[in-house]
């Protein structure tokens, strides 16, 4: 059921008070009606897990993936990072980003608080790996079988490839140490097999799928285009 809009004059808190009391007779949860009160509070400020555009989709311990969507002319609420982040751009206001690959771990020692808008006219959206865990000791190790290159981006929380294949091309089965995401982040048709035939089907741009620790897979462009994926680790201790 929907909560109805309020006009209320006074401090956040009394507006949530509200929020919570007219959910009780409505039979809302206080989740819902706490979200409501959040929403409904500009000057609020919240943990990035707590953001309602922030929306959290897996959560594996410690890690967790974020689809991060703005609409046109929305602007989030006041939000602390607090942990290593890792970013796959899928689209900014102004079109698609082209999976756009960017980490910060600074976050771990300095928090860091920001709203972020989206001028419009199209939609902002990140899919977002957090990793509240501890660094790695080494840079390399625990690197994946089964790829070949550089990977784009390497440090003590996160690990990122970025893979084009052909119409019909496949990567060989490779052997993930970390949990890991893959995401489209183009138009095509991609299919993630594991080891035991079981397949993922990733249709569009944004598109993503999460393998545990120590998956054996294989990604190829099922389309009649080429196609682009990043696959992106989340490093921890096995």
């Amino acid at each position: 059921m929907r909560i109805p809009s309020l006009s209320v004059q006074g401090s956040s808190a009394l507006f949530s008070l509200i929020v919570l009391s007219l959910a009780g007779s409505l039979g809302v949860s206080s989740s819902q009606a706490q979200e409501a009160a959040t929403i409904g509070d500009p000057n609020r400020v919240v943990n990035i897990l707590q953001e309602p555009r922030h929306r959290l989709m897996h959560q594996d311990g410690d890690i967790k993936v974020l689809d991060v969507q703005i609409n046109p002319g929305d602007m989030t609420l006041q939000h602390t990072h607090d942990a290593a982040i890792m970013y796959t751009f899928i689209s900014s206001g102004s079109g698609p980003s082209g999976g756009r690959l960017s980490s910060n771990t600074d976050y771990v020692t300095e928090n860091f608080t920001h709203q972020v808008s989206n001028e419009g006219p199209g939609l902002f959206r990140i899919i977002a790996l957090t990793n509240y865990g501890p660094p790695m000791a080494a840079l390399n190790t625990d690197r994946p079988t089964g790829l070949t290159g550089e990977p784009e981006i390497e440090n003590l929380w996160f690990r990122a490839y970025r893979v084009t294949l052909q119409p019909g091309e496949s990567t060989a089965m490779q052997m993930h140490h970390n949990p890991s995401i893959v995401v489209q982040v183009g138009e095509g048709l991609t299919h993630v097999t594991r080891e035991d035939g079981i397949t993922a089907e990733l249709t569009a741009m944004g598109s993503w799928t999460w393998r545990n620790a120590h998956s054996t897979y294989q990604v190829r462009n099922a389309g009649t285009t080429p196609v682009e994926v990043v696959i992106n680790e989340a490093r921890r201790s096995m």
